[in-house]
């Protein structure tokens, strides 16, 4: 008889489970924000580099262009992302954080450092190190690949 996968020792099916538990974290902490994570990371991506078009925008913070659109324009419709026509080309839309997002940002901030450390509590120090290492290797190895191609 075939025995079953043991998802307890997969690399990716434990990914997964800690990506749910990061994302409940987060949810818990920034409760009062009404933020995503997938929308927080657009806000400092565009605090960090300010006027971005959408598809570079969507490549820096690793999330597909298609669905980046529906992100921003719920970020636009809660004032926290303004819209811009590119001078060069009508059709590229350049992105700016308003006062009204950063202040979200700022807010939201404490919470996602606590996020951070409530997700890594079950763990000492130098394995905190460690597996923030090895989860930036794991990534950096395949920075070419493109997740949302099929």
């Amino acid at each position: 008889m075939v025995k079953s996968y043991d998802f307890r020792k997969a690399p990716a099916h434990l990914i997964r489970r800690t990506h749910q538990i990061a994302m409940a974290l987060f949810m818990e902490e920034s409760a009062d924000a009404d933020i995503t994570p997938v929308q927080f990371a657009v806000l400092n991506a565009l605090m960090d580099e300010p006027g971005q078009d959408q598809v570079s925008l969507s490549a820096r913070v690793a999330f597909d262009a298609a669905t980046s659109g529906s992100v921003i324009g719920r970020l636009e419709a809660k004032g926290w992302v303004r819209r811009q026509p590119d001078e060069h080309d009508r059709r590229r839309k350049r992105l700016w954080v308003t006062s009204a997002g950063c202040a979200v940002v700022a807010q939201v901030k404490r919470g996602a450092a606590k996020t951070q450390r409530r997700l890594l509590a079950p763990l000492d120090a130098q394995e905190r190190k460690h597996l923030v290492a090895l989860l930036g290797k794991v990534v950096d190895g395949h920075q070419g690949l493109d997740p949302f191609r099929r």
